[in-house]
């Protein structure tokens, strides 16, 4: 009768520990998944930027500058090599193209520029993107997190050594509030 018992505590037991490292490893991979949803949009957005440039650098002759600030935020991400190095080269990539933008304010010949505005149009579609597709990372790092802290699945957290994730956080200059001048 005690082996019947102690081999039932056993089963739950294990059982147990399954479902929650079960648990963990999904919602690891979707944590992951959601990354790498923010890598294709990113994919775009930097096949977007060249092309971008090319039909500004026309027009912006003497603001070469902002041009160059531009290429380097985006040669920064693609050569980050960990999620901290691509969150802030993410954020100096999103500065720089919105001074792209404002400064095409001052070029009429550029805002009526069609492949411009067709370029404009996209980026602007693929930011939105971004921001969905880093929304839904960091409710996937929460659950995540959540999991890790909580008890009783922070036990078998940390005895199978998973780990926190990071949010994707807007930076101090992405807080600050825009000026805007006439």
């Amino acid at each position: 009768m005690t082996w019947i018992i102690i081999l039932i505590v056993v089963i739950v037991l294990i059982a147990f520990v399954s479902t929650v490292y079960n648990n963990l490893v999904s919602l690891r991979n979707k944590v992951r998944d959601q990354y790498s949803q923010i890598d294709v949009q990113l994919k775009r957005r930097f096949d977007l930027i060249p092309n971008l440039i090319e039909t500004v650098k026309g027009y912006m002759n003497h603001e070469k500058e902002t041009l160059e600030s531009v290429v380097n935020a985006r040669n920064s991400y693609v050569n980050a090599n960990n999620l901290e190095g691509k969150l802030n080269a993410d954020g100096e990539l999103s500065k720089a193209v919105s001074r792209l933008f404002a400064l095409s304010e001052s070029y009429p010949d550029l805002k009526a520029n069609e492949n411009f505005l067709h370029l404009q149009n996209e980026l602007k579609e693929t930011e939105e993107k971004i921001s969905y597709a880093r929304s839904f990372y960091n409710d996937s790092v929460l659950k995540l997190n959540n999991k890790i802290d909580m008890f009783p699945s922070n036990i078998i957290a940390g005895m199978f050594k998973f780990k926190k994730e990071a949010f994707f956080e807007a930076t101090s200059e992405e807080k600050e509030n825009i000026q805007v001048k006439f």
